[in-house]
């Protein structure tokens, strides 16, 4: 692997772009983003070594690259594929670090399945922050960080296995399951949290505005479940238009969870409820 291409600059692709570096990459790391701002900082921090001034200049790096990143939104990941259906050929790699997987991983197969085709390996680092931007990437991110993958095929290429073998010099643990399967247990263990924390925050606001008591009294607590309130809806658009049904189902769940905490809190039931939520925790 001597030339590497990430689309999207910002906080994950940034990171990666440290990640390889710091792993030991000497390899040539070309990249390019919507923004001009992210590009721009991702070439002075060291993440990538130049950027692409147009997306039409990134598609032509694209033919020249052994392994292309798409650290984009879910949305603008399968455009991408498209365009880069075109240009790329057997032999090189394209790889994503999306949210969600199955809409990716469906439209791999019919894209990327050819003979003379790429090949395409879906991915997703489940690491980041509350805020993006290539100004809070570092190299660390990814250490001990699960990187799931959903591969549609069952013998990896030489410059896949290469790809995974770099995966874990960034200090990342893998795991490989079905598509299906990702998005069900990300919208329990992920998506949810994020939706519960956004509607948290956006009911205090609804309730209180700034009324300054809450800053006063508001503690720990308050902070870590309103945390992810923070996350811009632009980083969460897009996973909640591709993984809408399991996200839904969570909800629902978590709805009918909440009326039977609120329809026992002066019975024994309570107390079981906290026995188990303590099971859980102390699991993990």
């Amino acid at each position: 692997m001597e030339r590497v291409l990430i689309i999207g600059t910002g906080l994950i692709g940034a990171s990666t772009g440290l990640a390889l570096r710091s792993a030991g990459f000497a390899g040539r790391i070309d990249g390019w983003d919507g923004s001009s701002l992210e590009r721009t900082a991702a070439v002075q921090m060291g993440a990538i070594d130049a950027a692409a001034a147009t997306a039409e200049d990134a598609l032509e790096l694209a033919r020249k690259a052994n392994v292309i990143v798409l650290a984009v939104p879910v949305l603008a990941v399968k455009d991408w594929m498209q365009r880069l259906a075109s240009v790329t050929r057997s032999g090189q790699l394209i790889t994503d670090v999306g949210s969600t997987k199955l809409e990716i991983t469906e439209l791999g197969k019919t894209l990327f399945t050819a003979p003379d085709a790429a090949r395409f390996l879906p991915g997703h680092p489940m690491a980041g922050k509350e805020s993006g931007g290539a100004m809070l990437a570092e190299a660390a991110l990814f250490d001990n960080a699960m990187w799931l993958f959903t591969p549609a095929a069952s013998e990896p290429t030489p410059i896949e296995t290469e790809w995974r073998n770099w995966v874990g010099f960034f200090g990342a643990r893998t795991l490989d399951m079905d598509a299906a399967r990702h998005d069900e247990l990300c919208a329990w263990v992920s998506h949810l949290p994020q939706m519960l924390s956004t509607a948290l925050a956006a009911l205090l606001e609804d309730k209180f505005g700034d009324a300054p008591e809450i800053g006063a009294i508001g503690g720990r607590a308050l902070r870590e479940t309103t945390r992810l309130g923070a996350s811009p809806y632009s980083m969460w658009r897009d996973v909640a238009m591709t993984n809408t049904g399991p996200i839904a189902d969570t909800l629902f769940a978590l709805e009918q969870r909440l009326a039977h905490v609120r329809e026992n809190l002066r019975t024994p039931e309570l107390r079981d409820e906290f026995a188990l939520a303590n099971k859980f925790r102390q699991r993990r």
